[in-house]
């Protein structure tokens, strides 16, 4: 792409999505969901836009040591290879000008002459050609020393996004930023849209790696401190202490406020890519067929004489009549109901899940893993039920539990049963059972899924009581 200086991606993927709830969780964000398409995740989705443009092995995601695993699970189908070196891991959320501050170091560590093109992984964009024309466009600009961002042509009045002024044009396709709007109420959106001059903040970047970090070093002195001794520990047998330690005491900032609001090198590639940023369930009907009704339906729906309205669902039944501008989402184990203008207030409900300590902020009853799912079926104070799938020729780790014993029942396929000193087989309508304290393992040898029903009885049954010794998913094991 760049004659002079390498290009990588680095696609943001450490957000919560608390704004798609009950569909997203803590531990299945936004960004590991299939919104708007069948086929693949919004992150899925993200690496295989940018892949024709930058290799994967010059793709890095940002991300929290929560999601490290299920990203490694989601992408290694679509790439076929493990994604842990590429991942930079944040100890924990502090905004995107921390994340994107620990990138440039990281990258800066590999190749000095690093350019970064920065992209959320949650966006939708569905006219790849023009994506990649603008990060062209946007990448010859960096080399210049330009801090990049791609503005989106509006389309309607939006209240819900920033906006962009554009100013003077540097060169084709590229212009110098005047400044940077919060969002605006529907009139100055309106006019906005009619002026032309004005474009939505998608928060896709473009820099050379140093020039971003120095304009941290200009409006963010102490952020840049910071990681300034994250770099020096970059490849020592202190990074991670050094990095955790130094991360906690960022302030949370954006880099649009931080950095892209203060610089007087920042310019905008106006773009026409199909693109939203599904920031809610109220967006939905701009990445998903609506009917003639202008209803989004998926799921096992009767609709009777709905209007304007998001009807998203599962395999469960759900019926709906005389609904207009209404938001109904339903999983197995909470719905959502809401009007269309309060979808934005779905976050306030995970803050109360959240203050109550409720699962259903956390996580769905059915949990994947890199051996295949399991789906808690009943659960009480001192038992809990589950159905469990292990993929052919997957295993489960090496493990104990100190608080709970397990009782397997195969419902299909064959069972390679560790327990304890002993290996065996247990076949379909057959079962076994785990003590308490025992060091086990589950293995499908199988050509067909292995699906058994596990009983755990015990006075602690979280997820947490768990101590592996060995695990072929890299996983944290005992030493």
């Amino acid at each position: 792409m760049n004659k002079s200086r390498e290009v990588y991606a680095v696609i943001i993927a450490g957000g919560s999505g608390t704004r798609f709830w009950p569909l997203s969780r803590e531990e299945t964000p936004k960004q590991l969901l299939s919104i708007g398409s069948d086929k693949q995740t919004l992150l899925q989705a993200t690496v295989s836009r940018v892949s024709p443009m930058i290799p994967l092995e010059r793709t890095y995601i940002v991300t929290n040591s929560g999601q490290a695993e299920s990203i490694n699970l989601q992408l290694f189908p679509i790439t076929g290879a493990s994604w842990d070196s590429r991942l930079i891991v944040e100890p924990e959320a502090k905004n995107t000008a921390p994340a994107i501050g620990l990138a440039a170091i990281h990258l800066r560590h590999l190749d000095p002459q690093a350019i970064m093109v920065v992209l959320p992984s949650d966006h939708v964009i569905k006219n790849k050609k023009k994506f990649h024309n603008s990060v062209l466009i946007g990448v010859r600009a960096s080399a210049d020393g330009y801090i990049v961002t791609i503005g989106i042509k509006p389309d309607k009045p939006e209240t819900g996004y920033g906006y962009i002024k554009s100013g003077k044009r540097i060169k084709e396709g590229i212009y110098n930023v005047e400044k940077f709007i919060e969002k605006p109420d529907k009139n100055n959106a309106l006019k906005y849209l009619k002026d032309g001059n004005y474009y939505w903040n998608s928060g896709m970047f473009i820099w050379q790696a140093d020039t971003i970090l120095a304009a941290i070093k200009k409006y963010m002195p102490k952020l840049h401190e910071g990681l300034a001794k994250i770099e020096k520990a970059l490849g020592t047998g202190k990074s991670k202490e050094i990095t955790e330690t130094v991360f906690s005491k960022f302030k949370p900032e954006s880099i649009d406020y931080g950095v892209l609001e203060r610089a007087d090198n920042v310019a905008v590639v106006p773009a026409e890519i199909g693109w939203s940023d599904v920031g809610n369930w109220n967006a939905l009907d701009c990445v998903m067929p609506v009917d003639m009704d202008n209803n989004v339906k998926k799921g096992n729906i009767i609709s009777i004489d709905n209007k304007n309205s998001i009807l998203y669902c599962g395999s469960r039944l759900v019926a709906a009549a005389g609904l207009e501008n209404m938001v109904v989402v339903d999983t197995p184990d909470a719905t959502l109901i809401c009007s269309r203008d309060k979808a934005q207030d779905v976050r306030k409900v995970v803050d109360i899940l959240k203050k109550r300590g409720a699962k259903e902020y956390m996580t769905h009853i059915t949990v994947f893993r890199p051996w295949g799912s399991f789906t808690v079926l009943e659960t009480s104070d001192r038992f809990k039920i589950k159905k469990i799938e292990v993929k052919p020729g997957a295993k489960l780790s090496h493990q104990l539990h100190h608080h709970r014993s397990e009782h397997w029942i195969v419902v299909s396929g064959t069972a390679r049963v560790t327990n304890g000193d002993k290996a065996y087989d247990v076949h379909s309508n057959e079962s076994t059972y785990i003590p308490m304290s025992t060091r086990h393992r589950l293995e499908n040898p199988g050509k067909i899924p292995l699906q058994i029903i596990e009983v755990q009885n015990g006075d602690y049954l979280e997820e947490d009581d768990i101590i592996r010794f060995e695990d072929a998913y890299k996983r944290k094991t005992e030493k």
